[in-house]
């Protein structure tokens, strides 16, 4: 070890007995009253030394205001060279600053809430290109669009391209608009695969619903079918008593709520009765021509001896 060195971590006597002066810099800088004992120095160089003292301030917990004293070479006097509050070990510190992109998690959204997207955001992709430039001739051209925002300008009461809302004439997002192509950008293949990530691990097979389930998602009739390739692992729930109704759930997820699960069986249809006593009989009043041995016309010599 040097002797410089160990000059440096030995403190200069006259700046170790210079509490007094390190203490009024640190009341000056302190409110009144927040500046407690003594508790310790150390040598920060060649004359130099930092006295510690107790901060009383509610909320700083630990904290201790330190005052640095130095001296020249060859110098009687002590003077001051800062005086800042600083955290002990046993501080109370605040948590550390993380970005809001970072602290956001899924359901913080809430009403009139905004969430910007990053121009290079990896979850999307253009929705079409505008690389390659139009022919000369070509309606979308620089030179057609000039053309068209000049018949339009007193229809639209300015250029098209200067309005807020429709994309200007003879561009390629506007050629997208005229096509049905309203989105700029849409979901690249990384933006699906951490979604499809993030649904598998919510309502996927690994989920203990889906560990107790009789079967899974792929063969309950209340699975409504998504297209694109997602339709190859994924769908939306439907059952209003399943714990992810209306959710996108894996085809191997499964609940209680499957529908071929427990089939409530049909209720038995009792057998006819052999006597029926709840049907009533018709009886004629008057009987049936054919079914006695009463002739069906009367003859002449009856009616005139008054038989019927």
């Amino acid at each position: 070890m040097s002797a410089a060195t160990t000059r440096s971590r030995t403190p200069d006597r006259l700046c170790a007995e210079a509490v007094d002066l390190a203490r009024a810099a640190a009341e000056e800088a302190a409110a009144p009253g927040v500046v407690g004992e003594h508790v310790g120095l150390v040598s920060e160089g060649d004359r130099v030394v930092t006295h510690f003292f107790e901060c009383k301030e509610p909320g700083y917990r630990g904290w201790r205001w330190a005052s640095t004293v130095a001296r020249a070479s060859r110098a009687k006097v002590v003077t001051l060279d800062e005086t800042v509050l600083l955290p002990g070990s046993d501080s109370l510190l605040a948590p550390e600053w993380v970005p809001w992109s970072e602290r956001l998690r899924p359901g913080d959204m809430g009403p009139g809430d905004l969430l910007p997207t990053d121009a290079d955001d990896l979850r999307l992709e253009p929705g079409y290109s505008g690389e390659d430039e139009p022919a000369p001739n070509s309606a979308v051209s620089e030179e057609m669009a000039e053309l068209v925002e000049a018949e339009d300008a007193e229809v639209a009461g300015g250029a098209p391209a200067t309005l807020p809302v429709v994309p200007s004439r003879g561009s390629i997002a506007s050629v997208a608009e005229e096509l049905g192509l309203r989105r700029a950008r849409v979901l690249s293949r990384y933006g699906l695969h951490t979604a499809a990530d993030r649904w598998e691990e919510a309502n996927g097979p690994k989920t203990a619903m889906a560990q107790a389930a009789p079967a899974a998602c792929v063969s309950c009739g209340f699975l409504l079918r998504v297209g694109g390739s997602l339709g190859q692992a994924f769908g939306i729930c439907a059952n209003e008593f399943s714990p992810a109704d209306g959710r996108v759930v894996s085809l191997a997820y499964g609940c209680g709520g499957h529908s071929e699960a427990a089939v409530m069986p049909k209720p038995p249809r009792p057998a006819p009765p052999v006597i029926d006593e709840t049907r009533v009989d018709p009886f004629p009043l008057r009987p049936s021509p054919d079914s006695g041995s009463v002739p069906a016309s009367a003859d002449e010599s009856s009616a005139e001896l008054g038989h019927s």
